[in-house]
């Protein structure tokens, strides 16, 4: 780490536990926290649609904006620019394209693995029944999607480089209506992407990530804002981690809300969300491990257009803060 960006770091770190420190927020700091998400951000729809989130933060004098993004890496750039100030959940692929990119993020939480919510698909009527048999196929991938690592861990494990097949590179809508015209062989993608196709398509599943992709999810925060209002990023974390728990603990209730907000039926929701794990949990320096390895299995394809180090991306600490207070 050279001299500056240790700096740097010091710097960030200090801003941030003065703030946790007083518990109080400087005058000139934020009052909005700009959300962004995705489709598949659960726990911050559930909390968007229940409004418990606005709640919190409001009593804190702090008002919420809501930004929905089709995919990950979208999500990602509009935190690089400064557009948003919080990201829901995202694949783990996700920040290391966004480092690459030049981003300066600040991991809030992570979820456990779900390795079975994404998924390699085929039609069933497909003449192709084994990943080996997809080289020199055209399959459709969101870019820099947990799903993107899944179908390099696919192949690798089945003995072929990326190389071997010809992505097309997708939204989740997009690549949904390649893969039922037949424009594409195969299609890598996620909940509730995969549940949806399975109850309203006749498909089969090539592969999962079980064993090959564990496919963790993380939220991130500029490391801008992080440092001005860990205030909210303690309020943000406890409510993901209380609404996780809930949507384990009432499955049909939740099947309920989210129903209407992803606009599928609630037997669809519910074969999804039994999928992940929904356990909140604070990150670690082994989950940055985890993403140097996948970076570097991006990297190796030449997909990821240079080399990054997971570790100079920050990690928010809301144990630390919350007994500091």
């Amino acid at each position: 780490m050279n001299r500056r960006h240790f700096s740097n770091r010091l710097a960030v770190l200090a801003l941030t536990l003065t703030a946790a420190i007083s518990g109080t927020a400087s005058a000139d700091a934020p009052k909005t926290v700009r959300i962004g998400f995705q489709k598949s951000s659960t726990l911050i729809n559930v909390l968007k649609a229940n409004g418990e989130l606005e709640k919190a933060l409001s009593e804190v004098g702090v008002s919420v904006t809501w930004s929905e993004f089709p995919s990950g890496l979208p999500l990602l750039e509009a935190l690089n620019v400064g557009a948003i100030d919080v990201s829901g959940d995202v694949a783990d692929t996700v920040p290391i394209f966004a480092q690459a990119a030049g981003a300066k993020l600040t991991y809030l939480a992570s979820e456990a693995p779900s390795p079975s919510a994404q998924a390699l698909i085929v039609k069933s009527t497909s003449p192709i029944k084994s990943v080996a048999e997809l080289k020199g196929k055209k399959i459709a991938v969101a870019k820099a999607s947990g799903s993107h690592y899944l179908l390099i861990a696919a192949l690798a494990h089945a003995g072929l480089k990326f190389n071997d097949i010809e992505p097309a590179y997708l939204t989740p809508a997009d690549g949904r209506a390649a893969f039922e015209k037949g424009a594409v062989d195969a299609w890598a993608t996620w909940d509730p992407f995969v549940a949806a196709v399975q109850k309203q398509s006749d498909v089969r599943v090539l592969a999962d990530g079980k064993g090959i992709a564990d496919y963790q999810r993380y939220y991130l925060a500029s490391s801008a804002f992080a440092a001005q209002r860990p205030d909210v990023l303690n309020l943000v974390f406890a409510k993901l981690k209380e609404t996780g728990e809930w949507v384990k603990k009432n499955p049909e209730a939740a099947a309920q809300l989210l129903a209407p907000v992803w606009g599928l039926d609630s037997e669809i929701v519910s074969v999804a969300n039994a999928r992940r794990s929904y356990d909140v949990q604070p990150v670690g320096s082994e989950n940055l491990a985890d993403e140097q390895k996948i970076a570097d299995a991006f990297f190796a394809e030449g997909v990821l257009p240079k080399q990054i180090k997971a570790s100079d991306a920050e990690i928010w600490a809301p144990a630390k803060k919350a007994a500091a207070n």
